[in-house]
């Protein structure tokens, strides 16, 4: 068979009325009211599963380990989620009122091809993150079998090498935990409601009994020197602390846009995560540092990953801690999966239908980054809690001034005003074309904002290099500073070489909120693709 027959075969279907071609297919173009399904409720339980897992429960390690005290990474978690909050609503205006996805939104940003920049550097990340959560996912199907089979590692003998940093039998549990996965990457995102309300349910349950049952054990042991123990922080370190909490769900920042879109009603975007998520984030990595220094002197140390504290429980117990480990095993795996799949594949799957758009709808993009993940070797991602913060923090260097960019680009180079159906143009007709289909601006804008942070950043990641103190300051705040140098650039070289289009549709189409409202009135009165490649034009005169 032929590239070009192979190519044929497996092109997308017409779907929801939409003919797949370079630009559009039936999972990127704006939705309709059909499967705007996400209320409240919804988004709530989405922060829920997103952080309040295990990732986010070893917060406090991380920062622990930059010789935070306990209450001064406190400080640091709880600044740095209500700071992410407030990312975290400002990136979700376009998609709660447009209905558009965080891919389409960088056209309007970088450009029709120069979205591909922020797209491809968005899909590598799910890519990673897809594998280091499957990973964890593995270890928690380890303590169920754990619980189940004590002596798990006889009966599954080891072939692999030490270099690898991990066994056939954690291997074997991991592989089960990606087999378990596959069904739920299937579901589509507009029919995720009752998997959400099962697995909210389910970590909050657990997080409540882990925390009463590790202080109401406690005994005579007390806490540990976790809490009791005195760090040596500057003001800097706690500057890097909160910014590292930010840098830990800045990839979900950035595509946010991806999941705002199904929302019911633009409020049930805003309203259903402005409280859910700091809340969940700050009380999840609370519940962390208390749950580890009640355990520590129990089991001889601070054992900050959860999996390991069960280990432990069934290492040190009989039949009823075995039990309860397994049980506990089993939550922790529905949290992994409530993560993971909605908060990783589905959004790899976003992008590169977006990017392939003929041959990739959500559901194979899903499954592609799920698989491709295994290549990222995600047992080499989790070791140390050095290593575990560098791989939440250090990507903040690039994602700020990128979501900067996008919150710039909406507020104050385009006033709330887009033109959608230009949004799906590949040529010069469309206002989003550019240059060649690239906004320069947008990149001399990225390169400001990252360029800064580089040199910290390489000293961070190779202690061997040394770099003025200066340098390191700016990286320890580099998403803020990058967000707000790259906005600023952005903005400005938009005022002072304007794109006319852009600069016309912005002065003669009506309201931000009258625009909006039509353009939602033509998606919710058609039901096939024509009323986004071109639709009735609003009157602008």
């Amino acid at each position: 068979m032929s590239v070009r027959a192979f190519l044929k075969r497996i092109e997308i279907n017409a779907d929801g009325g939409v003919v797949p071609d370079r630009w559009i297919n039936n999972d990127i173009k704006p939705i309709e009211a059909g499967r705007r399904t996400w209320g409240h409720w919804t988004f709530h339980n989405f922060w829920v599963l997103v952080n309040s897992n295990i990732s986010t429960y070893m917060t406090g390690s991380s920062l622990i380990a930059l010789g935070l005290t306990w209450w001064q990474a406190i400080i640091a978690i709880v600044a740095g989620q209500l700071l992410a909050t407030l990312f975290v609503i400002l990136n979700s205006i376009p998609g709660a009122f447009y209905y558009l996805g965080f891919p389409v939104v960088n056209r309007y940003v970088w450009g029709m091809y120069g979205s591909a920049f922020v797209i491809w550097n968005r899909i590598l990340l799910s890519i990673v993150w897809y594998g280091f959560q499957a990973w964890i996912g593995g270890e928690c199907i380890y303590v169920c079998l754990q619980a189940i089979w004590p002596d798990i590692e006889s009966r599954i003998p080891n072939t692999l090498s030490a270099s690898t940093g991990t066994t056939t039998a954690t291997f074997v549990a991991y592989i089960i935990f990606m087999l378990i996965s596959l069904p739920f990457i299937w579901i589509h995102p507009h029919k995720l409601n009752t998997f959400f309300y099962a697995s909210a349910a389910t970590i909050l349950i657990f997080e409540i009994v882990l925390l009463i049952w590790s202080l109401a054990t406690m005994g005579d042991s007390g806490f540990g020197s976790t809490l009791s123990g005195s760090g040596n922080a500057t003001g800097w370190n706690i500057a890097f602390g909160i910014i590292s909490t930010i840098g830990s769900i800045a990839a979900g920042i950035l595509n946010q846009n991806d999941y705002a879109r199904f929302a019911r009603k633009p409020t049930d975007a805003i309203w259903g995560q402005v409280i859910s998520f700091p809340f969940y984030g700050i009380t999840c990595s609370i519940i962390g540092i208390l749950v580890t220094a009640a355990t520590q002197n129990r089991y001889g140390g601070a054992q900050w990953n959860l999996p390991t504290l069960l280990s432990a429980v069934i290492e040190h117990g009989g039949s009823r801690s075995r039990a309860a480990a397994f049980f506990g095993g089993a939550a922790l795996v529905v949290s992994q999966i409530g993560v993971n799949v909605p908060g990783n594949s589905l959004a790899g799957g976003f992008d590169l239908a977006a990017t392939f758009p003929r041959y990739i709808n959500i559901r194979r993009g899903a499954y592609i980054t799920a698989i491709v993940s295994i290549a990222c070797n995600p047992w080499k991602l989790v070791n140390t809690a050095t290593t575990f913060l560098t791989v939440l923090s250090s990507y903040s260097v690039f994602l700020g001034p990128m979501t900067g960019l996008m919150i710039a680009s909406y507020f104050v180079v385009n006033k709330g005003k887009i033109k959608v159906e230009d949004l799906f143009v590949g040529d010069s007709s469309s206002i989003y074309w550019y240059t060649w289909g690239v906004d320069w601006r947008a990149v001399i804008g990225w390169v400001c904002g990252t360029a800064p942070s580089l040199p910290g950043f390489i000293a961070y990641v190779n202690p061997n290099i040394i770099v003025p103190v200066g340098f390191m300051h700016i990286y320890y705040i580099c998403f803020l500073s990058g967000f707000a140098i790259s906005a600023g650039v952005y903005s400005a070289l938009h005022i002072l070489f304007p794109v006319p289009a852009v600069v016309d549709f912005v002065a003669r189409a009506p309201s931000a909120r009258v625009l909006m409202e039509e353009y939602r009135d033509q998606w919710d009165g058609e039901d096939e693709v024509q009323t986004v490649l071109s639709p009735p034009k609003p009157d602008f005169d």
